[in-house]
């Protein structure tokens, strides 16, 4: 009974975890410039690669497996954001400029 919950949760994860990392490459294939497309990869990315270590983890059961997977979820959720923070500020700085749609540029000086 218990194996068969945690497969259902795992196959759900998976599918959650799939169509996030589809969305993330939906949005850096569709939207308009660099800082928009690092947003989409670093959000949607984290939470897809977060989901599918989740899912290995539910489903594997094995203790090494599921630290692993743990510690994984936490190097994405630690290292992702800052990345993709401090890669949009050198962009900016580079010369790198918001597209026309975009309203407020509060870095302009």
């Amino acid at each position: 009974m218990i194996d068969g919950l945690a497969d259902i949760i795992a196959g759900l994860m998976i599918i959650a975890g799939s169509t996030f990392a589809f969305l993330a490459a939906v949005g850096l294939w569709r939207l308009p410039d660099i800082y928009t497309r690092m947003h989409s990869a670093s959000k949607t990315g984290t939470v897809g690669s977060g989901l599918l270590l989740l899912a290995l983890a539910a489903h594997v059961g094995d203790t090494s497996t599921v630290t692993r997977a743990l510690a994984g979820v936490v190097f994405f959720l630690l290292t992702a954001p800052i990345s993709a923070h401090l890669l949009a500020k050198v962009s900016y700085a580079v010369g790198y400029r918001l597209t026309d749609i975009s309203v407020v540029d509060e870095l302009k000086k």
